[in-house]
């Protein structure tokens, strides 16, 4: 996906913010964007509840929370892995009178018919954190994909140095847009090392944690454990990858990395198991989400920051681009304490993880 930025992603979030203001007011006394706004109602569906505890965990309510204080009816539901659940779930939505759909697509094909039924019924469509290709959604809100994976790739650079390492890839679902761009970017910083050789590298279909360690154990087989680095595209793949070092016992000797800042991914980032994972403030998404909708409520162009090049669709879809933090034991405090994603210290320090709190300045 080619991304062209037409203003500062740091503006975001005073955008996001000037917008739950402007629509917690209810003393417009034209009857005009209050009366837009209160016609409005929102329909969110979430993906699943296997590929990241994202979902449900952070996403789920955070966005619940942003919406009430918008002022704005949202009806936030999960298809749970399936994607006709997917589509009875926006079709319940749109005949209980939905204006405005947003849905985190399984894959491109299903998110594009649940967007394509849902613009012929006159309800606005955007694409959260995927963007679907041959889709029709208006906006599309996310953080840049591209980046994470440079993120990402960095991360390891760093955990490996300049030393000759066989890498491997546990890359995301080959359905998800985002794995591709996640892929992308962790690629281009990677490929630049001469010292560092990819040895294997797969997609993990649905971004099945248990199949990522199938298949990342497979790949320790094959390489006789001549493995010195993984690029996991997230969390869940990262810790699969955890799984089977630990069985070889060499984890924390194999760097790894990960994505979504989950509680596992932090507690293996204290434990020094995976060298860093990808923060990503839930909040900042969810905010942007809601400014979005807000906007399109009051009969309004929403404020955007770059455009996503959709391929398939042969389109540019503006976009609210964020930009991802990468996160390792100097600074995995920083998740905790700016509130981004809800994880809390109680979280995360439980058991044997208080002393490495400690030491990590999480109190």
């Amino acid at each position: 996906m080619i991304i062209k930025r037409t203003a500062a992603i740091a503006a975001i979030a005073a955008m996001a913010t000037a917008g739950l203001v402007g629509c917690g007011s209810s003393d417009d006394k034209s009857g005009g964007k209050s009366g837009a706004k209160a016609k409005a109602k929102v329909g969110i569906i979430l993906p699943d509840t296997k590929s990241s505890v994202r979902w449900e965990n952070f996403d789920l309510p955070v966005l619940k929370k942003a919406f009430q204080a918008a002022g704005i009816p949202a009806d936030i539901q999960n298809a749970e892995g399936d994607k006709q659940r997917m589509q009875t779930i926006a079709d319940q939505m749109i005949t209980s009178g939905v204006t405005i759909l947003a849905i985190v697509n399984l894959d491109s094909n299903s998110g594009a018919a649940i967007e394509s039924k849902a613009k012929a019924q006159g309800v606005q469509t955007v694409d959260y954190d995927r963007l679907t290709l041959g889709g029709s959604a208006d906006y599309y809100v996310s953080f840049d994909g591209v980046q994470v994976g440079r993120v990402q790739g960095e991360g390891l650079q760093k955990c490996l140095g300049d030393k000759a390492s066989n890498i491997v890839y546990l890359n995301g679902s080959p359905t998800d847009n985002n794995a591709t761009l996640f892929k992308q970017g962790a690629h281009e910083v990677l490929d630049k090392v001469s010292n560092y050789k990819k040895v294997a590298e797969q997609d993990v279909p649905d971004w099945d944690n248990q199949k990522a360690a199938t298949i990342f154990e497979q790949m320790y087989t094959q390489q006789k454990g001549k493995i010195d680095g993984v690029l996991a595209a997230n969390d869940g793949l990262g810790n699969a990858a955890v799984s089977i070092l630990k069985k070889n016992s060499v984890a924390g000797k194999v760097p790894v990395t990960g994505q979504d800042a989950t509680v596992q991914g932090l507690q293996n980032v204290l434990d020094g198991t995976q060298c860093m994972t990808v923060y990503k403030p839930n909040k900042l998404e969810a905010d942007s989400l809601v400014q979005v909708v807000t906007a399109l409520a009051q009969g309004q162009k929403p404020k955007t920051t770059a455009t996503a090049n959709d391929p398939q669709g042969h389109r540019q879809v503006a976009s609210i681009l964020l930009n991802p933090i990468g996160i390792t034991k100097d600074n995995v405090k920083q998740v905790i304490t700016d509130g981004g994603s809800g994880i809390t210290a109680a979280d995360v320090c439980k058991g044997g993880y208080a002393a490495k709190c400690k030491a990590a300045g999480i109190q």
